[in-house]
């Protein structure tokens, strides 16, 4: 009983692994799940609880999907939703809250095999974040020791991120095992197992879990986007550095003027089936350049009166500053050589 666990750990002086101290409160349980009613009356048959993960889901449909869309083995099922963890510290912004958006792949593959797909989705992970920017100073990889593996778990590498606050972990890539097969197939006696069509041979297959939250993929890539650069005139300007294909607006159409402006809009809705644009005439034209170097715009097209004697623009690089002249019939293929 928790009465037991607290008098034992006074009368015994435990002494805490991190500072020492033997000056416990009272043993109390922890609940890391949600817990609500289904319908309008409270009551112990229709107490329901919120998903901690996606997971569970995928591997109750395991059979289904696997017949439905005729796959073999190896294969993955993912999903992307809201899981829902009643966090003891939910804190760090958007590190850790008690609900979040959480993507998950259940990759199936036959054991025997899992090692080598473990070590194949670590790479992967890894890629996937570096693709998508991420500086990588910022990232380090740490393998969960035997104690402290997860019940389920036969191996686990953590993805960390170096935080304003510190490291943390970013995503986790697990060596389920057959773990949650088996255990659905135990508890609902309904057979999970996947027939070989080549061998003929009936197993469980086993599951590597690559799993990441949204919010802490976000908050990682603005954190290492964000730069405050130090100019050579002492000015410090904000600069979101994000790949152009994560950017909000992939380029800014901005006339010089005001009497630009009409000319300078109909290039802009020209150019909007390249991608997401915007069309900038507020102040002037330094300042509507800091504007959309600190919301990570890629590229600035400067309308002027050039513009309207040769068919050229100036194209400003957000990171460099540097500017281009570029004729407004050759934009296309220009922005699709940078993206």
């Amino acid at each position: 009983s928790n009465d037991e666990l607290f008098n034992y750990l006074t009368t015994h002086k435990i002494a805490c692994p991190a500072c020492g101290g033997t000056e416990f409160t009272p043993v109390r349980q922890f609940n890391m799940m949600f817990k609500t009613n289904q319908g309008v009356i409270e009551d112990a048959k229709n107490t329901i609880y919120l998903r901690p993960e996606t997971a569970q889901g995928i591997f109750v449909n395991f059979k289904n999907v696997q017949r439905t869309t005729r796959k073999k083995v190896p294969f993955g099922i993912g999903q992307i939703g809201k899981s829902f963890r009643n966090e003891i510290t939910p804190g760090n912004f958007i590190f850790r809250t008690r609900e979040f958006e959480q993507m998950e792949l259940e990759f199936f593959c036959k054991p025997g095999t899992d090692n080598e797909w473990f070590d194949y989705w670590n790479q992967f992970c890894l890629d996937f974040l570096h693709e998508l920017g991420l500086r990588p100073e910022l990232i380090r990889t740490r393998k969960h020791r035997p104690e402290e593996l997860s019940h389920y778990s036969k191996a686990t590498t953590d993805i960390e991120f170096a935080f304003l606050f510190g490291w943390g972990e970013l995503w986790g890539i697990a060596n389920r095992t057959d773990f949650d097969l088996r255990v659905h197939q135990e508890h609902s006696k309904e057979k999970l197992e996947y027939l070989d069509p080549e061998t003929n041979e009936k197993y469980l297959p086993y599951v590597i879990e690559p799993s990441v939250g949204v919010e802490r993929l976000l908050l990682a890539l603005l954190t290492s986007a964000y730069d405050e650069e130090v100019l050579e005139s002492g000015e410090t300007r904000e600069v979101l550095r994000l790949v152009p294909h994560l950017a909000p607006y992939k380029f800014a159409v901005l006339p010089l003027v005001n009497k630009l402006n009409e000319p300078a809009f109909a290039l802009y809705q020209k150019l909007m089936p390249l991608g997401m644009a915007t069309f900038d005439t507020s102040g002037n034209i330094g300042r509507r350049y800091r504007r959309q170097d600190a919301i990570g715009t890629p590229y600035c097209i400067t309308f002027d009166f050039q513009t309207l004697e040769d068919n050229t623009v100036t194209v400003r690089h957000r990171d460099s500053m540097a500017q281009d002249r570029v004729s407004i019939d050759d934009l296309p293929q220009y922005f699709y050589q940078k993206w």
